[in-house]
């Protein structure tokens, strides 16, 4: 029987896993992950993306070879070494994944080998949904409803595998210890999907905008690295659909809310797909002439949540702590980046890219200048969320706050978003607003004013 190689990359599962069936097709199969060197050195892992590939290492049984340096010498090797003309892999649709795929499939190429592109980690691989004309979308709701339209493959049953055993693995150092509400792995996140079904799934579309209700399904990193497959989670939504789900106290709108929140994610790679350029740069041209600021010492105190509004500090201090923000409180740490200290938004973005462990590039870039204006179905530049408002609006008893604040705790309720109305609101080290939201509101729409009579 041949062999072949499974390359896994943002697929870190064996279910609803199409890549891994043709691989699988008449042949024993090399799982490898390789932890890529580029030009700058090794980036250093994080301890989330160790933890899940460590699972899936356990899910085959202990054959996963784990490699660190050049994916396209290493794979190349591996190949040779044990007969495979084939590398199976699931479509990369970043610009750093196409080209990685490109450099890969050239050096396979010079020893008679295939790289055997199947499937990607959406549920309709980017750049397939478009308008009848041919062009691509570039608002979301007409989006939705074609992609909608489109449909997309029933899961794929997981294959009977032989797994090839025997090859030499890099030493993978674990870490220490998992966060007990995310740990990693296929498993782990087809049990919280099917928790979350059978609970918070009910009331999501008004409780999602909530972060001190913690009722998200919280499976955004589990889907960036492809622990579970939006395919499955689909599948899984249409099925309560059919049934009638109201029974179970599960509206339609719930339903609907958390397939719109999948499309958004299909919707940004279909518009990075497109637009490869707008990871790091306005994708409306327009905007480029926007005057920004840069101030270090006003950057780091928003990095360090030490920027005097509690929300945004909040939000700040559990993406330090955690890997994750809840997304009402990203978009309104965003904007106060963006829009108070005005600072342009690729700073803010890399820093989440660099802390999210389900830190997507097309979400999070797209994200970001859906907030920043200067995006596709962008909220319009004079859109400025107010960090209290916000507050007070989804953390209404201040639980959020003082969860992440703890020089806030003795305050009650909403008070904690407030606490320079408070006699003893700072008396615990909280630091004092680092500008006046009212004044920096007004300095932003007159950058915009004045983008506008330079676009005349």
């Amino acid at each position: 029987m041949k062999t072949t190689l499974m390359w896994f990359r943002r697929d870190l599962r064996l279910r609803d896993q199409p890549a891994l069936v043709a691989a699988a097709k008449g042949a024993n199969v090399l799982p490898v992950f390789v932890f890529a060197e580029h030009k700058s050195g090794l980036d250093s892992p994080k301890d989330r993306l160790v933890a899940s590939v460590a699972a899936l290492r356990e899910q085959t049984e202990g054959s996963l070879v784990v490699r660190f340096g050049d994916p396209a010498q290493i794979l190349n090797e591996l190949a040779i070494e044990v007969g495979a003309v084939e590398v199976h892999i699931s479509s990369d649709a970043t610009p750093n994944g196409r080209a990685e795929e490109r450099l890969v499939e050239e050096q396979l190429s010079t020893a008679g080998i295939a790289l055997v592109r199947t499937g990607s980690s959406y549920a309709v691989q980017p750049g397939r949904v478009t308008k009848s004309s041919g062009e691509p979308y570039r608002v979301f709701t007409p989006f939705l409803k074609a992609w909608r339209e489109f449909g997309w493959n029933a899961p794929f049953e997981q294959p009977s595998i032989t797994w090839v055993r025997g090859v030499h693995s890099d030493r993978l150092t674990e870490p220490d210890e998992q966060p007990d509400e995310q740990p990693a792995g296929e498993e782990a996140a087809i049990m919280r999907w099917h928790d979350f079904c059978n609970g918070d799934l009910a009331g999501y579309s008004t409780s999602r905008d909530r972060p001190d209700l913690n009722r998200t399904s919280r499976l955004s990193t589990a889907l960036n690295l492809g622990e579970i497959h939006p395919r499955t989670l689909l599948h899984d939504l249409a099925e309560f659909a059919e049934i009638g789900s109201e029974a179970a106290g599960i509206a339609r709108e719930d339903i609907d809310r958390y397939i719109a929140e999948l499309a958004w994610r299909e919707f940004y790679a279909d518009v990075l797909w497109h637009n490869p350029d707008s990871a790091w740069n306005d994708l409306r041209p327009q905007m480029r002439a926007m005057r920004h600021d840069e101030d270090a010492d006003a950057l780091e105190a928003w990095k360090s949540g030490a920027t005097g509004f509690p929300f945004v500090d909040a939000g700040m201090r559990q993406l330090q702590a955690e890997g994750w923000m809840h997304n009402r409180v990203r978009m309104v740490a965003a904007s106060f980046l963006v829009k108070d200290l005005h600072i342009w938004w690729p700073a803010g973005a890399k820093y989440f890219l660099e802390k999210l462990d389900d830190g997507d590039l097309a979400s999070n870039s797209h994200s970001w200048q859906w907030v920043a204006g200067t995006g596709t179905d962008a909220a319009p530049y004079f859109r400025i969320f107010n960090p209290v408002a916000q507050g007070i609006k989804f953390d209404p008893q201040g639980d959020y706050v003082r969860r992440w604040v703890p020089e806030l705790r003795h305050l009650p309720g909403a008070a904690a978003h407030e606490p320079w109305k408070h006699l003893a609101g700072l008396e615990h080290g909280y630091r004092q607003r680092i500008v006046d939201h009212g004044e920096e509101r007004l300095e932003a729409l007159e950058r915009l004013a004045e983008l506008k009579e330079a676009n005349l």
